[in-house]
């Protein structure tokens, strides 16, 4: 008998046992896989192949995809040392994974992420578009090149359900008199925006001048093929209103905030707000500062909801006592628990339990230590694993080659990568010893157990059984930690 790998590959595909089965039975088997998986059955047969890299499929695969956190930190210099960019995907579980991310460089910036897309600025003349679960990318060319006092906060990324399309945006501040290269970094009236798939950026005018100071300290979302942000409304209680540009029309709107007046503490700050989404709704965060910290909040932190967007009726979702040092954008409230950095430098998820005027902080858990990196430049976003592809848009006329070394093998990470090298070994060999301790307690802890039966007096027994199982504690349910990434990339 021929081997299989001798075999033709159209005999191999008819032996293959799975595809006698009905091809509406095989598909709804492969929306159950995860896309690690999909991606190795796309090498199995022409039938998966066609079948897994079908749009249909990847859209349907996509609707039913599980959603993680990605915590992205950007690169920064601590003490003149550098250290690079990080991302760290927050899985099902609410606990770090030991997924890396393998696509984001060092010097990059995360702009926006749409399943299971990331949009990454980086320090050279293209913007970076990245399937993070596939690996793939595709680089194309920034609206405007050496553009001086732009910023990664500027740039947005969302996909309208209608027109199927994706989009970038781009708020481009207004050009400074007398300059052909800077730009004002305080004000707006045009928003640059670029289809996934065309030829060029298009200007779009705002209708009137916005505040790009009102974007970088509140953020913006893309809510069901909608970007939102706050801009300055002077007139209105909270001095702020919602500015919505629908993806599909590439048309404006302004959404009022809640008429209520807050009850600031006497001795509070100036009161801030953030643009957030929550179960795929706007949401208004506001607290106030403390007076000499202007980074750190006090008093309460209130939650608001844009219940009907038509009757611009908002409801107050989470009124919470609690003072937290910074509040991560555009997410931070994911499966009824709410990311908050404490003072201790280390970053926690609470359960919410309640709402409106009763919400209370419960089963308080670890996420990570970020150091070295600072809080305040926190990202959180809800991401996907997707099949989406790339490769169809790579054809456009802005698409770009990277004309230079880039990410881990500019020769600035050398010394990093050697160093993250030598941490890793450590870890495993701190694993590999947390393995064998644990493998020679429970061993201790049968020998002596084993023993107790030779003791006629009971109380005796009793009393020696619980000092052995304090110092050799039974661990049937636990295992060894699992080697981890450490919370830097390669």
């Amino acid at each position: 008998m021929a081997s299989e790998e001798t075999k033709p590959k159209k005999q191999r595909d008819e032996e293959c046992i799975i595809n006698g089965l009905p091809g509406e039975l095989i598909e709804r088997i492969f929306l159950k896989l995860p896309v690690s998986t999909l991606l190795r059955c796309t090498g199995v047969c022409e039938q998966w192949h066609k079948l897994i890299r079908d749009p249909q499929f990847v859209t349907s695969h996509l609707q039913d995809a599980p959603q993680c956190a990605v915590l992205f930190f950007p690169q920064e210099s601590v003490s003149g040392e550098p250290h690079p960019a990080d991302a760290i995907l927050i899985d099902e579980a609410w606990s770090p994974s030991t997924y890396a991310v393998p696509v984001i460089g060092p010097d990059d910036f995360l702009c926006g992420s749409c399943n299971g897309l990331l949009v990454l600025y980086t320090k050279s003349s293209t913007l970076k578009v990245a399937n993070f679960a596939t690996g793939e990318c595709l680089h194309l060319e920034k609206p405007v090149k050496n553009l001086r006092g732009d910023h990664f906060l500027f740039y947005n990324f969302g996909f309208h359900p209608l027109s199927k399309e994706y989009k970038i945006t781009h708020f481009l501040g207004d050009p400074v008199v007398g300059s052909t290269r800077s730009h004002n970094n305080s004000r707006f009236s045009v928003i640059q925006v670029y289809t996934l798939g065309g030829e060029k950026w298009r200007d779009i005018k705002t209708p009137e001048a916005l505040s790009l100071n009102c974007v970088k300290n509140s953020g913006a979302v893309n809510i069901d093929g909608t970007m939102c942000w706050l801009i300055e409304d002077m007139v209105a209680n909270w001095q702020h209103a919602v500015m919505t540009f629908d993806l599909s029309g590439e048309s404006f709107a302004r959404i009022q905030l809640p008429a209520t007046v807050h009850e600031d503490c006497a001795g509070g700050g100036p009161r801030r707000y953030w643009i957030r989404e929550i179960d795929r709704k706007i949401c208004i965060a506001t607290a106030q500062a403390c007076p000499s910290l202007p980074r750190r909040l006090v008093g309460m932190l209130q939650i608001w909801e844009l219940e009907n967007k038509t009757e611009q009726r908002w409801s107050l979702k989470y009124n919470i006592q609690y003072s937290p040092d910074y509040i991560p954008g555009p997410n931070l409230v994911h499966r009824n628990k709410i990311i908050l950095q404490r003072r201790d430098g280390n970053l926690y998820s609470y359960e919410l339990l309640g709402e409106n005027f009763n919400t209370k902080l419960c089963k308080m858990a670890n996420l990570l230590d970020f150091f070295p990196h600072k809080p305040d430049n926190m990202q959180s976003y809800i991401c996907v694993k997707s099949l989406v592809r790339l490769d169809v848009y790579k054809k456009t006329a802005i698409a770009r080659r990277p004309k230079q070394r880039e990410g881990w093998e500019l020769k600035k990470w050398e010394a990093w990568e050697h160093q993250l090298s030598d941490y890793e070994k450590l870890w495993t060999r701190l694993h590999e010893e947390e393995h064998e301790g644990i493998a020679l307690a429970e061993h201790s802890s049968i020998s002596f157990n084993g023993l107790l039966p030779r003791i006629l007096d009971d109380a005796i027994r009793q009393d020696i059984g619980m000092k052995i199982n304090k110092i050799c504690p039974s661990l049937p349910d636990q295992q060894p930690r699992p080697l981890r990434r450490l919370n830097c990339m390669r």
